[in-house]
């Protein structure tokens, strides 16, 4: 089956207002830039977002942030992006914090059909036992905050210890970035650019990537296919200028001598 679409706009299009989307990316590694511009220039809106973070100000899921087209996270940390921080805290978004494994897992585990498990992340603190905020009132207090979750004493290699229960996610669609993929979706992410995105392919129910170079089915070993195809339904090539957009999060740079 050819999974190839001609454009991202064409790709996105039947993505609806208020859906739950699954965005790959690290910061700004592996970030599936071109489909967020095609959701942006689409108007799509009210979304809850899936993502270790929200981009940072001015690029990436921040484009989509800034833009007021997300109604909630749910991800990691909100970093260094400070609209994601003001928009948090005036109670414009609403963000669910989540220990990164857990999210990790919690998307892998949507994408193979186990509706949940349970860690030791977390336990005894308020991600198990309830209170983070999660969206703050125009006056600073809080308005929703998180509920408690299931614990239960379980045996671990010998050992007897308290788990809490997290649940799967099961994203609407999920949307990643890759260096190579073929026609029917198989994917070979670049380096550090693979984080997220693998899972958050298996999370989504409709998945879209967007990659570097499209090849023709039988040209990837299947050695190296790092998600097969099953969990892609749909292909987008990115041109050259697309696929070298890649804006460094921080420059660090020594200070030179005067020799």
């Amino acid at each position: 089956m050819d999974k190839t679409y001609a454009t991202a706009a064409e790709a996105v299009a039947d993505i609806p207002d208020g859906a739950t989307i699954a965005f790959g990316g690290f910061g700004l590694v592996g970030v599936p830039i071109v489909l967020i511009r095609a959701l942006l220039a689409a108007g799509t809106s009210h979304l809850e977002v899936v993502s270790n973070n929200c981009g940072v100000d001015g690029w990436g899921l921040g484009e989509l942030l800034s833009a007021g087209r997300i109604d909630r996270v749910i991800a990691s940390y909100i970093g260094e992006n400070k609209e994601f921080a003001r928009q948090y805290l005036t109670g414009e978004v609403e963000v669910e914090l989540t220990p990164q494994g857990t999210l990790a897992e919690r998307m892998r585990s949507g994408g193979v059909g186990i509706p949940g498990f349970y860690t030791a992340t977390g336990v005894g603190t308020m991600v198990s036992e309830g209170g983070l905020p999660w969206r703050y009132a125009p006056d600073g207090t809080i308005a929703v905050t998180s509920p408690a979750k299931e614990t239960r004493q379980l045996d671990s290699l010998g050992e007897s210890a308290e788990y809490v229960f997290e649940q799967a996610i099961r994203a609407d669609f999920g949307i990643v970035r890759a260096a190579k993929g073929d026609r029917h979706g198989n994917l070979v992410f670049e380096k550090s650019a693979r984080n997220f995105n693998p899972l958050v392919a298996m999370s989504g129910r409709i998945s879209i990537a967007e990659v570097d170079r499209i090849v023709e089915a039988g040209e990837l070993d299947p050695d190296e296919i790092h998600l097969p195809g099953i969990y892609i339904d749909r292909v987008v090539e990115l041109t050259t200028a697309e696929s070298t957009e890649l804006p460094i999060e921080k420059t660090t740079v020594r200070v030179r001598g005067n020799n």
